[in-house]
């Protein structure tokens, strides 16, 4: 399969990058800065997510995307999260590409019936800003159906790891484990995303895991 992955030298992206090419797939690293792609295995290319005209150039002729974007260092701030799902969606059909996975947010995870985690008293200020706009992004890609889209959410806790391989899968509720801790590490979120490409199980749906 070729990928066009969006945010391939971030730390989530290297790792969806790398489970990409470990299972044979051929993946484009589009990036805002070519040097930062590190996998010498993919071809970097340096595109704008956020402009529709350079997302419609970079993905023709792919049979997926993925968004692993972050908005860290980016002029529009957390912002550039519901811009970049604008110009996916009007992007990707005019491409003729329509598989797209999206790396989202926990935030907007469901804690108990009607109440998400980004919206519970102990959730970290410092994080609610991106929490909000990973929210705001989702509700741009429910809007749609003219792509198959799976938004993937992570545990509350997602860092560097282990691949196991194995974990739990949800839709919109966290995932805890007998003792209230929600996690996953990033080698495992990246076997979640390549499993779901493969063998889609979500389509236009959210997806989640942890332990």
């Amino acid at each position: 399969m070729k990928i066009a992955l969006f945010g391939a030298s971030g730390n989530i992206g290297k790792r969806i990058g790398a489970e990409a090419l470990e299972r044979g797939h051929e993946v484009t690293a589009l990036v805002r800065r070519p040097s930062k792609s590190e996998n010498r295995r993919m071809h970097a290319i340096c595109t704008d997510i956020t402009h529709v005209d350079a997302v419609i150039k970079a993905v023709t002729g792919y049979d997926a995307v993925i968004n692993a974007v972050s908005p860290a260092g980016n002029a529009s701030g957390d912002a550039m999260l519901v811009q970049t799902a604008k110009a996916l969606l009007e992007g990707l059909p005019r491409a003729n590409v329509r598989r797209l996975i999206i790396v989202g947010g926990a935030g907007s995870l469901e804690v108990v019936p009607g109440q998400q985690l980004v919206d519970t008293p102990e959730f970290p200020a410092a994080w609610k800003g991106i929490a909000l706009a990973h929210r705001d992004a989702m509700q741009v890609y429910l809007s749609t159906k003219d792509l198959d889209w799976t938004y993937v959410s992570p545990a509350a806790f997602i860092e560097p790891g282990s691949r196991t391989g194995k974990f739990r899968t949800g839709s919109d509720k966290l995932i805890v484990d007998g003792k209230g801790k929600s996690a996953i590490s990033m080698e495992d979120f990246a076997v979640l995303i390549l499993d779901e490409l493969e063998k889609p199980k979500a389509i236009r749906q959210r997806l989640t895991a942890a332990y």
